[in-house]
Parts: C-alpha cells; structure tokens; sequence
C-alpha cells in the first residue's frame, strides 16, 4: 500500500515543510521609510529611517551611506538611535556640477542588521550651501559592508510579510498549468484513439486545474488588498486571468450539460484543446503588450534576479512540487468517481 501511494505522502509532507518553513521563517532587516524626501544639494539634512526587523539601538558601528547611480557615497556624519526600528542620520550634501538633481540611495549598516537598502530613497536637487566644500563624494567600498548570516527572506518595501504568499500564489498557479497541461494532452489523445479513459483523465485534471486556479485568483486577490490596497483593481494582467478562468469554467458547464457520454467526451475534448490555447495569449502574451502592475509584465520585475533569491527558492520550488502531488492525487480521486458516474449510469 505504502510502496503504490508514496508520492502522496510525499505530496502530504513537502506541503507541510513549506507551511512551516514558508510562515515562521522571519525577514531580513529593512527600511520600511525614510523622511524627507527631498534635499538640496550643498546643505545638511537629517533623515528619519523607520526599519523594520532593525536593531538601530542595539548595533555596533552603525553606519549610514547615500549612494548615487555612479557607485559614489557620502557618509553620515553622526546618528541617532531613537528605537531599534528608528534612528537619525546626519549628512552633508556636496554641491551637484552637471545635474538638476538626483536620486540617492540609502545604505544602513551595522553588525546586527548587515546592510539594508531602500532605492532612491532621497531627491536631491541643485542648489548652493556653505559646506560644499567639506563634504565629497567618496567610492563605494562594498567589502567594509557587513553581511547578515542568518538564513532569512529578504525584506521588500512593498510586499512586507506577503512576500510568503509567494509559496501559495505563485507555486499554485505553476500546479495548475500543469495540470492543464495534462488535461490538455489526454484531450489530444481521447481525439486521436477515442478511448474513453483518456477523456476521463483529460476531465479529471482540468477540473481540479479549475479549482487550482479559482484558488490562486482567491490568493492573489488577498495579496493585491496588502500591497494595492483593493481587492481587485482594473489591471489587464488580473482582467485577463479571470477570463480565461471564465472560459475553463465554462468546460465544467459543457459536460454537465451533454448527457450522451461520446459525445460529451468528443465536445469536452475540443473545448479543452480551445481553452489551453486561448489561456496562453490570455495569461502571457497580452499583458506584456500594456502596463500592468503585476510582477512580470509592463517593467515590473517577477521571478527573477534579486526578486527571487535562494532562500525564497528553497521554499518556493518544493511548493510547486508539493501542491503538483496533491492536485495529481485530487485528480486521480475525480478520475476514479468520473469511472464510477459512468459504471452506474450504464448500468441504469
């Protein structure tokens, strides 16, 4: 028994490494906000940092930087610890030669905490002051930067916590174009032999790819409420996810409504090979076309690079294999019902 349904159990308890790992592992340090942000150039300004996960009271050898866009730095002049999660940092800005203005990053750095970033955090503008003079831009030296051992996320401004949701969104829709996918080959197949086991597999894995996708809508709208602040917003990349859910929803309808069991398979068949191609236009190719503000499309960065480092990875692709298990196992469970509906109706 335990040599035919291993996969299951190992479906069962990937899933349940990454609930664990997935929701108690904590975030790196970050900058969650840093004020004001503007300045002009050739005069001093204090920058209130609130942080997250920090330890400004605490750390040793704090340090601050404002980097620009050719890897040069000012250094703080002096800090001030208000907090482990705010602090003030002093700077003197030189005077800008050839710009109207700039970006600068902040750099936060201590033994505790390692480096924390947070892009263009200041605009700084042309202007003169009185200490032009004693302060200079200096070259970024990344080796006196401390590196954080610990084995965390990283931290984003934008996603905070919900970066998790990355394990449950993200590697459940992955599930489900396998799925589909599936679906999608088993409906090829009942076509060119007409044997119904292949329409029944084909049936089976598209309705629980339906169901997969249904939830990853349900968690995508959860996390658009946590970094848009709506539930649903007239975005083409979750316009078009829902109308292609619609289409796919739509095959459910078209079996429960055929009751000759070949002609059903034969309608179903076609319209699953329909869905799958229209769900690539749909899904990938149209929102790349316009702005969107889903990761992935229109500039926005997805599962690449910086945005999805290893400690994200180790969690992320045993997501997708363990929630690919499961929907295989629900799918042989909806197979093997698809079998008995049958059974009992020609036995009718």
């Amino acid at each position: 028994m335990l040599r035919q349904n291993w996969w299951k159990l190992l479906g069962v308890l990937i899933f349940g490494y990454v609930l664990v790992a997935g929701l108690l592992t904590p975030l790196k340090p970050g900058i969650t906000d840093a004020t004001p942000y503007t300045a002009v150039a050739g005069s001093s300004v204090d920058i209130n940092v609130q942080g997250y996960n920090t330890h400004f009271e605490d750390g040793q050898s704090q340090v601050a930087f404002l980097k620009n866009r050719q890897q040069q730095v000012i250094q703080a002049n002096s800090f001030r610890s208000t907090g482990n999660q705010s602090s003030v940092f002093s700077f003197d800005l030189p005077d800008m030669v050839d710009k109207d203005k700039a970006r600068l990053t902040l750099v936060v750095n201590n033994s505790l905490d390692g480096s924390i970033i947070l892009p263009d955090a200041i605009t700084v503008t042309k202007g003169t002051g009185s200490i032009s003079n004693s302060a200079t831009w200096m070259p970024f030296d990344v080796g006196s930067l401390h590196v954080l051992e610990d084995f965390r996320f990283p931290y984003r401004n934008t996603l905070n916590e919900t970066i998790r949701n990355t394990f449950f969104h993200v590697a459940i829709w992955f599930a489900m174009f396998i799925l589909f996918i599936v679906g999608l080959i088993y409906s090829i197949k009942y076509l060119l032999k007409r044997n119904l086991r292949h329409d029944h597999i084909a049936a089976a894995f598209t309705e629980v790819g339906i169901i997969f996708g249904i939830v990853g809508l349900a968690t995508g709208s959860i996390w658009a409420k946590y970094t848009w602040g709506t539930w649903w917003t007239d975005d083409v990349k979750l316009n078009m996810s829902a109308v292609a859910m619609l289409i796919y929803f739509a095959y459910s309808i078209l079996r429960l409504s055929v009751k000759d069991i070949d002609s059903k398979a034969r309608l179903s068949s076609a319209y699953n090979i329909f869905s799958f191609a229209v769900l690539i236009p749909l899904i990938f190719v149209l929102p790349r076309m316009t702005d969107s503000l889903h990761p992935g499309n229109g500039g926005n960065p997805a599962l690449g690079g910086e945005d999805l480092e290893n400690s994200l990875r180790v969690v992320f692709y045993p997501a997708v294999i363990g929630l690919t298990l499961i929907g295989v196992w629900m799918s042989t469970l909806v197979y093997r019902i698809g079998i008995l509906k049958d059974q009992w109706i020609n036995d009718l």
